[in-house]
């Protein structure tokens, strides 16, 4: 061991038989083990929060949803045909109701599939 005489000031006591590696290792399992962190989360980082997504409807300025606009309302349905909801898609409340009336509005017309059995032509 080295004595406290030989460190000169600000020196610490290197640590026998741990490479810089392990050391750092270490420390960033003792940052993870932190009460509030996630679970396999890095250091530093409290949480995973998604960006969060904004109605295209909104940043188009939108003013009416038309029904006959297939293109765009089958990117609002899921494989099955059902309506995807506004938290997946990222549309608004208000662009969700008027969204959901046209696609219903399309369905009526045979425009849109009301199944996936409708989506496979059987």
């Amino acid at each position: 061991m080295i004595d406290e005489d030989e460190l000169g000031e600000g020196e610490e006591e290197p640590i026998e038989g741990v490479d810089e590696l392990e050391a750092e290792e270490a420390i960033i399992a003792e940052a993870a083990e932190q009460p509030g962190a996630a679970p396999g989360a890095r250091p530093g980082m409290p949480g995973f929060r998604p960006r969060r997504l904004v109605c295209a409807f909104c940043v188009d300025k939108v003013k009416v949803i038309d029904y006959k606009d297939v293109k765009l309302l089958e990117a609002y349905l899921d494989n099955y045909g059902k309506i995807k909801s506004g938290r997946k898609t990222g549309t608004c409340a208000k662009h969700q109701r008027r969204l959901a009336v046209a696609i219903k509005r399309a369905r009526h017309l045979a425009l849109l599939p009301f199944t996936a059995s409708h989506l496979s032509g059987e």
